[in-house]
């Protein structure tokens, strides 16, 4: 799938999410399409990663033109996942309008590979992120306000406004 990073949104966020952002999410991501954008990229991880993807899949349901992009950091990624998250992901995965598998085995750095890939090919960056520096998620939203795209992050810890864009730089 080609994709047009000016009507694509990538999701970043914690492995600890439990469903905190749910009546947040489905709304932004409606926003998000009202806005034009119709081509949303998940990491596929444990947590808010797979939440968005789950929500963009109902997105679609009311909208037939929205995809699912499956960004996959290595081929047997839920290979370690607990057996519900593993199905979830496989589920999911199944559902998605293309897969993008960035490579065939893991190797230090492929999930820096896959964040990098998230934010290049993305305008904007929904995040479930607490706002300490450190980890994939703060990788991730740096990048992404460096790199001049939106952010929106859901957390109520956020360290900044949902609705911010990124700093100019100087």
């Amino acid at each position: 799938m080609i994709l047009n990073p000016r009507t694509c949104v990538a999701f970043t966020g914690h492995r600890t999410y439990r469903d905190e952002a749910r009546e947040l999410l489905l709304p932004t991501l409606e926003a998000l399409y009202e806005r034009g954008f119709r081509t949303f990229l998940s990491g596929m991880a444990v947590g808010f990663d797979l939440a968005a993807a789950e929500a963009v899949l109902l997105l679609r349901q009311r909208h037939a033109e929205v995809r699912l992009v499956a960004v996959v950091p290595f081929r047997h990624q839920a290979a370690r996942f607990p057996a519900a998250q593993r199905l979830r992901y496989e589920r999911i995965l199944a559902a998605a309008d293309s897969i993008e598998v960035l490579s065939e085995e893991y190797h230090r750095g492929c999930y820096a590979r896959r964040n990098d890939f998230l934010v290049a090919h993305a305008q904007v960056v929904v995040a479930w992120y607490d706002g300490l520096p450190e980890g994939g998620t703060y990788y991730t939203v740096e990048r992404a306000r460096t790199r001049l795209r939106e952010v929106i992050n859901l957390h109520p810890a956020a360290p900044f406004h949902p609705l911010s864009p990124a700093p100019e730089l100087f």
